[in-house]
């Protein structure tokens, strides 16, 4: 992260700083280098979300350090704390947190790969481990990361977190055990954790009440390491191009849960409209589907003249390729070589696509971007896609906005959408309506049961509306209260 600091606060030697109370005890426990008086906040954000006052930004190297962070600030005269991994929970609110008053607790100095087995297929990492770092000690090996289409330089940990989907799976499948730093002063592991000079299954769920739940979208601790599974690579993979008229939407879900249902596919097939396809070079006017297929290499062959095959007789598909990355030839050779790569685990350092996605880089997308996130579940059925299809023409016509949207699908049931809206930073009536466009799929999604699997900073009050049983979400509070009475971390999320 970049921290943002004052010309004043740059000429001051670090033990000339004027701390409050709360930056005083922080700096206590990580020195005082690692300390910055943030009076303006923490920057600009993506989503246009407003800035929340903070005390400052600590940085801890160690676990240790954070559990004593934590154990110090579990009371109820000093600020609570906002803990985040490198700050790339863009479009739903950055680096900040959810109510004013925080310390923010940037955890991105803790980027260790404590442990790495290949043979066992897991790695334990700390929240600044990067997809590229840890994809770059895999090369060679025969694991791989399960990537997401995020920037390579994300935290692998803090999207697992929030339930980001990863191109072979939801990521959140791939957490194996959690070191958390608790209230208490405790630091604890709970699910599957490596014992030295022992060979144990990895198996998250253990013996008794799992635990590992409890910490994911969660403000009852701060995580400092996770034991992540990875995936066996494949001898040889393939990414299959389908364009699409929008009309046909329906019946292409159909055709493709099929595919899904019997095998055909593997990982995360993708569906995007057209304003979401455009970055993959599909021509104007229609969507875009990547259907993956891997395996050993008579295996890839054999699916993918299947999945072509069939594709073709359907009748639904205006272009039908196999061959993109492999043929130099084609206009989208790059692109298409890309994405193989991204779904073999292979991220790209200079974050190409990314970038065409999003019109900046990681670097300077909270300064430089406009967008928010809207990520509901809808059911992988024809009608399903299609009516998310028709809410979104719906909040275009109300609005101006023309949302790009991408549907994940987890398996042969559900998807997961990642809807964007886009607009220009500078404009202040775009930025209003992109607001309004976002709180209006919100209430349209979940009047036909389409409900958020994540949600932004300023979404708290969503959290109870799709519980199927309100007690569960008082059940949850009561843990809260048991676990943090103080409620000395991360107020107002999700909890």
């Amino acid at each position: 992260m970049t921290v943002l600091r004052t010309e004043e606060t740059e000429r001051e030697a670090p033990s000339a700083r004027r701390l409050g109370p709360d930056l005083q005890i922080a700096a206590e426990v990580v020195g005082a280098d690692r300390v910055t008086p943030l009076p303006a906040g923490l920057g600009p954000n993506v989503s246009r979300y407003r800035s929340r006052a903070v005390a400052g930004v600590v940085r801890p190297r160690t676990a240790e350090e954070v559990r004593r962070l934590v154990e110090l600030f579990a009371d109820d005269d000093l600020a609570p704390l906002h803990a985040f991994s490198t700050g790339g929970n863009w479009g739903l609110g950055s680096r900040e947190p959810a109510r004013d008053g925080a310390v923010a607790v940037d955890l991105a100095g803790l980027d260790r790969i404590r442990a790495l087995d290949t043979a066992g297929g897991w790695a334990v990492l700390e929240p600044g481990v990067t997809q590229a770092s840890l994809a770059e000690r895999l090369a060679g090996t025969g694991r791989m990361l399960n990537l997401t289409a995020s920037s390579a330089h994300t935290s692998v940990v803090g999207n697992a977190l929030d339930r980001g989907v990863g191109l072979r799976r939801q990521r959140v499948d791939d957490l194996a055990g959690l070191e958390v730093a608790l209230p208490s002063g405790e630091l604890i592991r709970v699910g599957w954790w490596p014992v030295p000079h022992m060979t144990t299954p990895v198996y998250a769920h253990g013996l008794g009440p799992s635990l590992l739940p409890l910490f994911v979208q969660s403000n009852l601790a701060v995580v400092t390491a996770a034991a992540v599974r990875l995936l066996p690579r494949p001898e040889a993979l393939r990414v299959v191009r389908l364009d699409f008229r929008p009309e046909v939407l329906g019946q292409v879900a159909a055709e493709i849960r099929s595919w899904v249902s019997q095998g055909l596919a593997r990982g995360v097939v993708k569906m995007y409209n057209e304003a979401a396809a455009r970055a993959y070079g599909s021509p104007p006017g229609l969507h875009l589907a990547h259907v993956c297929v891997d395996g050993s290499r008579r295996a890839v062959d054999a699916l993918t003249r299947i999945v072509t095959e069939e594709a073709a007789g359907s009748g639904l598909f205006q272009d039908v390729s196999s061959t993109d990355a492999t043929d130099p030839d084609s206009p989208r050779h790059e692109v298409a070589r890309l994405v193989e790569r991204a779904y073999a685990g292979e991220p790209d350092a200079a974050d190409v696509l990314f970038e065409a996605k999003t019109g900046a880089s990681a670097a300077r997308l909270d300064q430089d971007g406009g967008f928010l996130f809207f990520l509901p579940l809808v059911p992988f059925t024809g009608p399903a896609l299609a009516r998310a299809d028709e809410l979104l023409a719906q909040v275009r016509a109300e609005t101006g906005i023309r949302c790009g949207s991408t549907a994940n699908a987890l398996d042969a049931d559900v998807v997961d959408c990642v809807i964007t809206i886009r607009f220009d930073r500078d404009d202040g009536a775009a930025v209003e309506r992109a607001h309004r466009a976002h709180d209006r799929l919100h209430e349209l999604f979940a009047a036909d049961g389409f409900t958020p699997y994540r949600l932004g900073i300023e979404d708290a009050d969503r959290a109870d509306r799709p519980a199927p049983d309100p007690e569960a979400r008082a059940f949850a509070r009561r843990l809260k209260e048991l676990v943090d009475p103080h409620c000395a971390i991360a107020p107002g999320r999700y909890a």
